[in-house]
């Protein structure tokens, strides 16, 4: 391999997907502030995502609920509200 490819800043991270509970050992250079534990008992630094392949609908099958009402719903919550206000 050639030497010096990778910034200085690049090391092991622990991703950590906060909606599925999952971790992920990746090389990167993001920035963190946080440490954990890895399953081989070395301490990386921690990196939190909010979605990441073990989340996302794309990669998992399943269609996540985001709730509330649908546009048109909102539509016509709206037009009965100003209907009553006339």
């Amino acid at each position: 391999m050639k030497k010096d490819t990778h910034p200085k800043s690049f090391r092991q991270v622990i991703f950590e997907d906060v909606t599925a509970g999952t971790r992920f050992l990746i090389g990167s250079t993001v920035r963190t502030s946080e440490k954990a534990k890895w399953e081989d008992g070395v301490e990386y630094d921690l990196y939190k995502v909010e979605i990441s392949s073990a989340s996302h609908p794309i990669y998992t099958g399943k269609m996540k609920d985001v709730g509330g009402a649908g546009r048109g719903e909102k539509f016509r919550a709206r037009q009965a509200a100003a209907k009553k206000t006339k």
